[in-house]
């Protein structure tokens, strides 16, 4: 009989827990798997839990939470026999979004039970595994305030970034991609992606793939508020690539040198890193468990993504009507509020 452990995070994203224990006994065969629930208690308790349970020979260990508790698990797994799982119970939900898993508990739960392995790749940033997409400048610093914000959920994630992102100063980089040297550059974001998006539906790297021993290297141009509608447009989209603010490569091994040192993020979580980083590409270092059904042809957008569409096309449409600059950011400062302020956020995902 094969052995799953699933390892729970209480406090992650913003779903009900208590249903995990009555779920898993009505989706996961007991004929064919032996299972065993764990809750952490602390930060990185998701990491010790994984790593025991792969020594002591266990199948899948799954990850019962968001984006942070996936890259706890999983880099206990890295280079071992052990399949990652994922139930996606997080706030982006960015890896399990891009590997087409359903965003709900018991849907997440029959691809486990179905138990489609695949050997799949991950990043290694300053010595930090990631799984989905690392990167420094605006994206790390939104990282940090979302970190800080002490609340969770889309909604907060949203409002950080209207609140942020046309006062934050882009920085200057030199990239060395496979020994070559490209001339330095100011950006808005450098993002390294190993899987196709933040979460949420926000694409920043559409051509990704987890399976190509390659990284996506991501530069988005400095940007005024003229042109930061269609930027985000592109980014939920999938269309980002097309964007001439956006300079896409791809390589195995990555050094970024930035001006000064500052935060970065893995997989969302920020840390503070120096000047120059070093990001190197692991091909099929890890295992995971995949949903065998998968047809990104036929993904549907869901309720964020719709709601940004929305967002940035009223934006738009305010920057065709007022040509004052001044008026132009009070009136789309307005828009926010009044889209921060409505009910249609209060949604479950």
């Amino acid at each position: 009989m094969k052995r799953i452990a699933f390892i729970v995070n209480p406090v992650s994203g913003t779903c009900n827990k208590d249903v995990i224990p009555s779920m898993i006994k009505q989706h996961i065969d007991g004929n064919i798997y032996d299972t065993t629930i764990c809750y952490t208690q602390y930060a990185g308790h998701a990491s010790e839990i994984a790593s025991n349970c792969s020594k002591e020979g266990y199948d899948i260990v799954v990850a019962v939470g968001g984006d942070g508790t996936v890259n706890e698990v999983a880099r206990a797994l890295i280079d071992t026999p052990t399949a990652l799982g994922i139930v996606p119970c997080g706030s982006g939900n960015g890896l399990a979004r891009h590997l087409m898993l359903p965003i709900n508990i018991g849907g997440a739960l029959d691809i486990i039970n179905g138990g489609t392995i695949h050997a799949l790749d991950y990043g290694v940033i300053d010595g930090h595994p990631f799984f989905c997409t690392c990167g420094m400048g605006f994206d790390a610093f939104i990282s940090r305030k979302f970190a800080e914000a002490g609340r969770r959920g889309p909604l907060t994630y949203i409002e950080n970034v209207l609140k942020e992102g046309l006062k934050y100063k882009s920085e200057t980089y030199k990239l060395i991609l496979d020994g070559k040297e490209l001339e330095p550059f100011k950006a808005f974001l450098v993002s390294i992606a190993n899987a196709s998006q933040y979460g949420n539906g926000a694409y920043i790297a559409p051509q990704a793939s987890m399976r190509d021993g390659l990284l996506d290297v991501v530069v988005i141009d400095p940007f005024d508020i003229l042109e930061a509608p269609q930027v985000g447009i592109d980014l939920m989209n999938k269309t980002l690539n097309k964007s001439s603010k956006i300079h896409c490569y791809r390589a195995k091994e990555i050094i970024v040198q930035r001006t000064n040192a500052g935060v970065i993020h893995y997989d969302g979580d920020p840390v503070d890193a120096p000047e120059e980083l070093h990001i190197s590409m692991h091909h099929g270092g890890i295992s995971m468990v995949v949903n065998p059904l998968a047809d990104k042809r036929n993904r549907k957008p869901n309720l964020v993504q719709n709601a940004f569409n929305t967002f940035f096309n009223e934006m738009n449409a305010v920057r065709e009507e007022v040509t004052n600059p001044t008026k132009h950011v009070k009136a789309i400062n307005g828009f926010i509020q009044n889209t921060l302020n409505k009910k249609d956020w209060d949604m479950k995902l």
